[in-house]
């Protein structure tokens, strides 16, 4: 799933769709095609939607087919999952811009599952209970010292028979629309069984913010190969390891405005301003 447009990762998403971010040497859906490859794993589809023409790329370099989803903006993604229900049967279902590691395709899975990491204290992610057995039996919003859900999941084919049924019934209701796929699999988690399958800490890795890649990826305290960012530096002196703290101003797309802290201080980009940065 690649049609997201990542708005918290706001100015670099506005430049590129977050899953061809270079992280480490490699762009991250890059990476991910290469592990399945590797795995084995040649059938290979992208749902796009943000920045889609930037993805086309893939077909001739990787041989993937490229599915185009026309409500990314105004849907979840359950709007993309919907258009590749048909290619639903042994499948992984992953986002494109999650970075593992290892090759957690080489698996072989014989079960459905969720991938799951353990949060010490307080999270706001999905949490997940399970059996003796380790089947998920119950999923909670928020939750402490838990597994949660994180990167990837897997459908074996009688899974992917049974939720594309329930997908296309409940995807006529605007509130599916507005929903994530897990959220539909949470409502009929008793005839959709699924193994929880946990990995370590720095196994996988989900990068909402700059903030957080930066962590990962030192480079980009100095390099944030953002020209939105490094225009701001040259007008103003500041190195682009000083501006942190990114968060978009508005739920638009255009015109490019989100605030960012230098210091102890809190500044606002617009990109259509003519002071387009100043002080808040």
């Amino acid at each position: 799933m690649a049609a997201g447009t990542s708005s918290r990762f706001v100015p670099l998403s506005q430049e590129r769709p977050k899953g061809l971010l270079e992280v480490k040497g490699e762009i991250l859906i890059e990476r991910q095609i290469r592990q399945l490859r590797e795995a084995g794993i040649s059938d290979i589809t992208v749902v796009t939607g943000y920045k889609a023409d930037m993805f086309h790329y893939l077909q001739d370099k990787f041989g993937v087919s490229v599915v185009m989803n026309e409500d990314y903006a105004r849907y979840n993604n359950t709007s993309s999952v919907v258009r590749i229900l048909d290619r639903l049967s042994n499948t992984y279902l992953c986002s494109s811009d999650n970075y593992f590691t290892k090759n957690v395709f080489a698996e072989d899975p014989q079960e459905s599952y969720y991938s799951a990491l353990y949060a010490d204290g307080e999270t706001s992610e999905y949490c997940i209970v399970t059996d003796a057995t380790g089947s998920i039996k119950e999923v909670r919003i928020g939750g402490r010292d838990s597994w949660y859900m994180v990167g990837h999941a897997y459908f074996t084919r009688s899974f992917s028979a049974i939720f594309s049924k329930i997908l296309r019934d409940e995807y006529t209701r605007p509130e599916t629309r507005r929903q994530y796929w897990e959220d539909v699999y949470i409502r009929h988690i008793d005839v959709l069984p699924m193994k929880i399958n946990k990995y370590e800490a720095g196994d996988v890795f989900e990068f909402d913010t700059l903030d957080e890649l930066r962590l990962f990826d030192k480079s980009y305290v100095t390099d944030t190969r953002s020209s939105v960012i490094k225009a701001i530096c040259r007008q103003t002196g500041w190195k682009e390891g000083d501006l942190h703290d990114f968060k978009k101003a508005d739920r638009s797309c255009q015109p490019l405005t989100f605030s960012f802290s230098v210091g102890e201080r809190r500044y606002i980009y617009d990109s259509l301003a003519k002071e387009s940065i100043t002080e808040i």
